[in-house]
């Protein structure tokens, strides 16, 4: 895994894991493995609603949050927080990360939503032993779901902005872009109050929802980054939006497959959104039930468009200039990139 032969002009092997790079979109709630699940399930006194090995349903979006639910649900004590924090500092590190921004929506957490403050110091916790044991630095982006309420919207961008937490660098919002509808008038105020509090801004915007979502998501949440974003290949005028407001796209190809959005990766839009000078960048969104690693999606995507050396280098520094990182690490990082 990681290793490819990329056919351009001329063959070369490349080691993904030892590529420096950032992954910016990525959920904690999607990197637990059917191991973790299965040990925090014990812990709990619950039974697995299936087998380990199939655990993970992706036929729908409905099906796999539902289930997110039900396992984030089983973490029900700080050390489980710490211990999935540290776990996923450790698996990024094993895929050659440098440094994450990694999502995490409290409303998935059945036992930590009424207290963030509480879930947060757990997860730093986990974190920052993680970076003591010379595993690579996260960053957390913390996430309304669409279905969400203004007022909520509003109470959760107050709430971190009052705590000021060292962990938090950004809000977000994902969920199910069908199911909830439009929603960037709904949150327009939320994101105002993280601004004037300091905080980066991200949104899952143009995955159902089309360029219409990634229009919103510039112009009523004026997002610094956005997650997904490929519907944008639809409409040329949200391209030009894109590109002249300079946001990133954090893309995620082997989840567009698997949700049905192409049927391949030589279908997926990553290289036309390239090519017209949109900001990419390469990254796996749900790890853990996709079965994937960052290398490997990768090797999927250099493989299937024939990148050579210095494509792969400037989307790995694409996935670092996107990042919410310092400038120091990022300029660390930066300099290790044009050295691979």
């Amino acid at each position: 895994m990681g290793r490819l032969q990329c056919s351009n002009r001329k063959d070369w092997s490349v080691d993904f894991i030892a590529l420096p790079k950032a992954e910016i979109h990525i959920h904690l709630e999607g990197c637990f493995e059917p191991d973790d699940i299965a040990a925090l399930a014990a812990e709990a006194g619950e039974e697995l609603p299936r087998p380990p090995g199939e655990l993970y349903d992706v036929s729908s979006l409905s099906n796999f949050l539902a289930f997110l639910d039900w396992t984030c649900g089983l973490v029900r004590t700080r050390d489980q927080l710490a211990r999935a924090a540290y776990a996923f500092a450790k698996r990024q590190s094993g895929s050659g990360v440098r440094y994450s921004d990694v999502i995490v929506n409290p409303t998935h957490w059945e036992h930590w939503k009424k207290d963030i403050a509480g879930m947060l110091d757990g997860l730093h916790a986990g974190f920052s032993e993680a970076e003591e044991d010379g595993y690579q630095p996260s960053m957390l982006c913390i996430s309304l779901l669409r279905q969400q309420t203004a007022e909520e919207g509003v109470e959760l961008a107050d709430l971190l902005v009052e705590l000021k937490h060292p962990r938090v660098v950004a809000l977000s919002i994902d969920g199910n872009e069908t199911a909830a509808g439009r929603t960037g008038p709904r949150f327009a105020e939320a994101y105002r109050r993280a601004a004037k509090g300091g905080l980066r801004r991200t949104a899952h915007a143009g995955e159902s929802s089309g360029p219409d979502g990634v229009r919103d998501a510039i112009e009523l949440l004026q997002t610094e980054r956005i997650d997904h974003g490929v519907r944008a290949i639809e409409d040329d005028e949200v391209i030009s939006m894109l590109i002249d407001n300079d946001i990133a796209l954090g893309v995620t190809p082997s989840s567009n497959l698997t949700l049905g959005l192409y049927e391949d990766f030589a279908a997926h839009p990553f290289e036309n959104l390239r090519k017209a000078g949109v900001t990419v960048s390469v990254n796996t969104d749900d790890p853990a039930p996709l079965r994937l690693s960052l290398e490997q999606e990768y090797a999927n995507m250099a493989g299937a468009n024939g990148w050579d050396a210095e494509t792969v280098r400037e989307l790995a520094r694409n996935s670092v200039r996107a990042s919410f990182a310092d400038d120091n690490l990022k300029a660390d990082i930066l300099k290790d990139i044009d050295a691979w």
